[in-house]
């Protein structure tokens, strides 16, 4: 009897796995340590399971040295090949911490609410969060958020911005007219 009701299940919010556009994933993570081959990747793993359990692909992943040139380097080259890049490491106040001006210097667009909503959360933890310099933006057709480098902070992160991200990439993909204009 509850045929005609499976219609309705999806207008006041998307299913996390029921996206019109299918998310290509790439996870970039920034380690000196990792690059090197000394520490094992735990937050590109835990970014790696989350993805795969709203059903994203993720067809990139590597893990680079925290350079701004190498960086910049890979963004570029990264994202006119998936639609959305999560990147984890170097968003803090360290020497090397350069992930957010590389970012800046690929996307065309930032998107401040994606970074104000994990810092928001990540608060909720710790005053430290105050000092991580995150940042989310738009590059071509591709969606690119700077995560924090420690597993656990990834993964409050991560389960915070999850539910935009669709349609983030169906809007800037032209998929789907933006709400406020409805």
């Amino acid at each position: 009897m509850s045929s005609h009701k499976h219609q309705h299940e999806r207008h006041d919010h998307h299913h996390h796995n029921q996206t019109a556009v299918p998310i290509k994933a790439a996870i970039l993570t920034m380690s000196d340590k990792g690059s090197r081959g000394e520490r094992e990747d735990k937050s590109g793993q835990v970014i790696r399971e989350i993805l795969e359990g709203i059903g994203a692909d993720i067809t990139l992943y590597d893990v680079i040295p925290d350079e701004k040139d190498i960086i910049i380097e890979r963004l570029n080259k990264w994202k006119d090949k998936v639609n959305l890049i999560l990147t984890t490491g170097g968003t803090g106040v360290a020497p090397r911490d350069v992930t957010p001006e590389a970012t800046r210097a690929v996307i065309e667009k930032e998107l401040p609410g994606y970074a104000e909503a994990m810092r928001m959360e990540s608060l909720r933890f710790t005053p430290r969060a105050m000092g991580t310099r995150a940042v989310a933006g738009v590059a071509g057709q591709c969606l690119i958020v700077n995560l924090p480098g420690s597993p656990k902070a990834v993964e409050e992160c991560l389960r915070v911005i999850l539910p935009a991200i669709p349609h983030t990439i169906e809007v800037i993909q032209g998929k789907v007219d933006e709400c406020a204009r409805k």
